[in-house]
């Protein structure tokens, strides 16, 4: 047994309360209700009145659901931005909000209607709202709770729903802005139609996918030439993946410029016995005895189709031979040379609508990157059709219902469909199978991969339907009026886009900061390209077009007295009041009801969302306030955040925000997509049972969420190692601090110049942390937080002052110094962390100052002390101790040494004294030498430190410091 004393009760170990197990999970919800007790938004709001605000409007999701993983990123990241901003003094008020009207609450309502075999078009349309309305309701309240145990600090007793009485007033109110303005315009044209959801669609609810489509081949035969009479009794050739819009085709379209060929085949059978050629014109196919009208450029790859669809038809005697189809080409014309020209359609003996002269105009649109060079019009169902066709004085038959069935009178297959039907396009459906005895289907295959546009609720696909709606024009000048505040030099730089909505638009767009850069490309080429906006959808529950229109002329109704008591009713009763309303009343003396149509389609929902600045930020912050910043996911460019743009351009003539940042999606572990069907979805909810919520906040916080992140066990079990790393910083702080008091504390100028430089060090952190926050840049943030607490604390300055911790006497001003700048690094990097770790900053604070009303979050950014300055090279001293702890490593494996502590060695470079590099390379002693060397050290032990000192007589023995401190 050892002899040596025992002096472990004179050595001064850490001590704290403060558990290393986090327990999140159970903790959380606890500190959510102490918040809520405590009011601590509301605290927040008074304590920084008057402050210079900072305004994060929340883009709202829909309330259908509960949340998901991208919901989850989006709250929490909004959430880091709003408590960083609070924490550099700002009043950053956060008011949550949801889309509350629009399809998928329809739908889902009408899904219980069907289940109980009940048809919506029989219900009251304000009892059937008010089921909406209740659904909506129910959703509201599930993801407002699921958002709150994210750890997102807003006024949730008060957020902004869009089906709000006052909200849906306002949003009225917008629209009857643009009306009174001018620039609202009732018109039929092709849009994005859902025959699964039977309405219009925007651009923003419709996703792109890859589908296999049927391509045809069509032959018009031309029957007036006058430019070019040989054409007479040829045929033009069209090429489409939409079989179905051929019985509604009006016209051709040519490019003037292409150059055109007719093409002949000439049938021969090459002899299975001899090398003879032979016709064979018992054999022929009747599509093999026609003149076709083709792009010469595209002549090889309609050759291909034309041969595989002839060689179906043709049927060879066994061991007669092979097929070989001899071309023979006219000479080329120009395009321009079929102005005149009328061809007829393949059905044209069903008489009526098919019997009318299909002319062939010239497209500029046209081109022959694909196809035949030659495309065929169905102004019912394209935009290229309709413009080109109504400019030559030919209307839209509107022949496609609303369910995408062609209508029960149209004469070729009336009553059928629906269009989108694989099986009714396929090669061997009616349309084909009629267009093939007609002889007019040169080709047709079921093999054409492209990308289609689908709805993103029901995933169905989409089709170009023309039906009467409502839109707001891009390029008709606007009645906005421009923000003044934009003519000063901020504007300098602007596009001077003109006028119209488009132009105030792109002007917006320069006018604002795009986090990061790129975003502005993406968005001014969506808004450049853009075409008007379809405002009005073919539905229930939404807010309604409040208009009347004139039944004689066509004209809505403009009249201030009119709108102001539409706008009462609303403000009073909601949307409903519009469906429940006494229309002559509202209308007024002034105006005859019975000359009027009252209009009762619904309001795209992006307007909805787009309006509101409106009924937020302006309701809540006075007119004309501008959110400082929009958050939204990178779908957002043709979503929340070019219909708020459109909106806020067309009634104020400005953005609605000074910044936008766009972030990625949520990615599975492998970088796929999310879906149910691949089982790969990871879910929030289950996050935050199994490890508490900031664990979900950190790996927000060190995603580059810029770009598309992934989740998935094993990114969160590195997010669960960054974590434990943070808190056993804090609950080292904790610990060494027991029992510090002001009394202790050290001028700057009187602290050893390690102190110093670690306060130096904390300095630059906290410019980092300053930089990062103002550029919304949180991984970055996360990062220098992390790498500062992990590298430059727990690795160096902790590792090296142990010693000094433990075993100096309270009194030293030594001790003292490194106590002092403990508090400091505590104060400073609780309040850094907050703003992520927003439950754990909240348990540090309260383990060392506990208190019944306070919290954490009501601190402001740190204020360092000064004079923090160095005299020596720090980088080299750190690197050189680097050198020396890889070199003693072997040494502590082969169990030479047991800990560096009994090690001695030499360096190349001195940077420091001796008896300093020894205490901070933590070894017995260091000498200069050639090279970093080790040896064990001869030195004995102190009893109560562990250092090897040369004043220590024997093992056990005290040095002088520990004897003195023991006395």
């Amino acid at each position: 047994m050892s002899d040596e004393k025992d002096y472990r009760d004179t050595v001064f170990l850490p001590k704290t309360e403060f558990p290393m197990k986090a327990g999140l999970a159970q903790k959380e919800p606890a500190i959510l209700d102490r918040w809520a007790k405590i009011g601590l938004y509301d605290k927040l709001r008074a304590q920084r009145a008057g402050r210079t605000r900072f305004i994060l409007h929340d883009g709202p999701p829909y309330a259908n659901g509960d949340i998901h993983m991208g919901h989850a990123m989006n709250k929490v990241l909004k959430d880091i931005i709003v408590r960083s901003q609070s924490l550099m003094g700002k009043d950053a008020p956060y008011i949550p909000g949801w889309d509350c009207h629009g399809l998928p609450i329809e739908w889902k309502v009408e899904e219980a209607y069907r289940a109980k075999k009940l048809n919506k078009d029989e219900v009251d349309p304000v009892a059937f709202r008010a089921e909406c309305r209740a659904y909506a309701e129910k959703w509201v309240g599930v993801q407002r709770e699921q958002f709150e145990r994210l750890g997102v600090m807003g006024d949730w007793t008060n957020p902004y729903l869009t089906m709000n009485y006052e909200s849906e007033a306002i949003i009225a109110g917008e629209l009857l802005k643009f009306a009174e303005s001018g620039q609202l315009y009732r018109g039929a044209k092709p849009v994005m139609w859902s025959p699964v959801e039977k309405t219009a669609l925007a651009e923003a609810e419709v996703e792109y996918e890859d589908i296999t489509s049927t391509q045809i081949d069509v032959a018009f035969e031309i029957v007036e030439a006058p430019n070019a009479p040989e054409l007479v009794g040829a045929h033009a050739v069209i090429w489409t993946t939409t079989p179905w819009t051929i019985p509604v085709n009006q016209a051709l379209a040519y490019g003037p410029e292409v150059e055109y060929v007719t093409l002949e085949f000439s049938p021969k059978l090459i002899s299975a016995t001899a090398s003879t050629i032979e016709d064979i014109k018992a054999f022929e196919h009747p599509a093999l005895a026609g003149r076709y009208l083709i792009a010469a450029e595209l002549i090889e790859s309609f050759v291909r189709r034309f041969e595989t669809e002839a060689r179906k038809h043709i049927d060879l005697p066994t061991g007669q031979g092979a097929l070989v189809l001899d071309r023979i080409l006219s000479d080329p014309i120009k395009g321009s040379q079929l102005a005149g020209a009328i061809a007829r359609h393949p059905m044209h003996k069903l008489g009526g609508f098919f019997a009318k002269p299909r002319p062939l105009l010239a497209g500029d649109f046209v081109t022959t990157d694909a196809g035949t060079g030659l495309v065929h019009m169905a102004p019912d169902h394209g935009e290229d059709d309709f413009l080109l066709c109504k400019a030559n004085g030919i209307d839209p038959v509107f022949a496609v219902d609303a369910a995408g069935m062609y209508r029960p009178d149209w004469l070729w297959l009336g009553g059928q469909g629906s269009v989108i039907n694989k099986k009714f396009t396929a090669s061997d459906g009616p349309i084909c199978t009629d267009l093939r005895e007609a002889g007019a289907l040169l080709a047709a295959s079921d093999d054409f991969t492209h990308s289609y546009p689908h709805s993103w609720r029901s995933k169905a696909k989409v089709i170009f339907r023309c039906t009467p709606q409502w839109f707001i024009p891009m390029d008709r000048p606007s009645g906005a009026t421009h923000d003044t505040s934009w003519d000063d030099e901020s504007r300098e730089g602007a596009a001077s886009n003109g006028a119209t909505l488009r132009g105030i638009a792109l002007d917006a767009i320069e006018n604002t900061r795009w986090v990061p850069e790129k975003a502005q490309n993406r968005i001014r080429a969506m808004v450049e390209g853009r075409p008007d906006w379809v405002i009005s959808r073919q539905r229930a529950w939404g807010v309604p077009i409040a208009l009347y229109v004139h039944r004689q002329t066509g004209e809505y109704l403009r009249d201030p007295e009119v709108n102001a008591r539409i706008l009462n009713a609303f403000e009073t009763g909601g949307a409903d009041a519009w469906f429940q309303a006494d229309h002559q009343q509202l209308l007024g003396e002034k105006y005859d009801l019975a000359h009027y149509e009252v209009i009762t389609d619904i309001l795209d929902v992006w307007f909805d969302s787009g309006s509101t600045h409106s009924f937020v930020i302006e309701a809540r912050y006075g007119v004309g306030t501008r959110a400082d910043l929009y958050l939204e996911g990178s779908d957002q460019h043709r979503g929340w955040f070019q219909s708020s743009l459109l909106e806020s351009s067309g009634t104020r003539g400005r953005a609605p925000y000074d910044a936008v940042l766009t972030h990625g999606f949520a990615l599975d572990g492998n970088g796929r997509k999310m879906s149910k069907s691949l089982g790969n979805v990871v879910d929030p909810l289950k996050i935050i049972d199994e490890s508490g919520a900031d664990i979900l906040r950190l790996w927000v916080a060190q995603t580059d969420y810029f770009e598309d992140v992934r989740i998935g066990k094993e990114v969160l079990a590195g997010t669960g190692d960054a974590y434990r790393k943070i808190r056993n910083t804090f609950r080292y702080l904790l610990g060494a601090l027991d029992g510090f008091s002001e009394t202790e504390r050290l001028p700057v100028a009187e602290m050893p110049e390690l102190e110093r430089y670690i306060l130096a060090k904390l300095a630059d952190l906290d410019a980092e942390l300053r930089s990062a926050a103002d550029g919304f840049e949180f991984n970055r943030y996360s990062r220098a937080l992390t790498d500062f607490m992990n590298e430059d604390l727990s690795a160096f300055f902790f590792d090296i002052r142990k010693d000094c911790l433990y075993c100096e006497a309270e009194s030293s001003a030594k001790r003292r110094a490194y106590r002092t700048v403990l508090d400091v690094l505590f104060h400073a990097l609780v309040r850094y962390a907050a703003p992520v770790l927003a439950f754990t900053a909240e348990e540090v604070w309260q383990a060392r100052f506990p208190s019944e009303d306070e919290s954490v979050h009501m601190l402001e950014w740190p204020v360092l002390p000064e004079g923090a300055s160095v005299e020596s090279d720090w980088t080299a001293i750190r690197q050189l101790r680097q050198q020396v702890t890889e070199a003693i490593e072997p040494y502590r494996r082969e169990k030479q040494v047991r800990s560096s502590l009994e090690a001695e060695v030499t360096v190349p470079v001195l940077p420091a004294s001796e008896a300093d590099l020894a205490e901070l390379f933590i070894v017995s002693k260091v000498s200069k030498g050639d090279a970093v060397t080790v040896v064990p050290t001869q030195r004995h032990k102190c009893g109560r430190c562990w250092r090897h000192l040369p004043e220590v007589a024997q093992d056990g023995a005290l040095c002088d410091r520990c004897a003195g401190v023991v006395e």
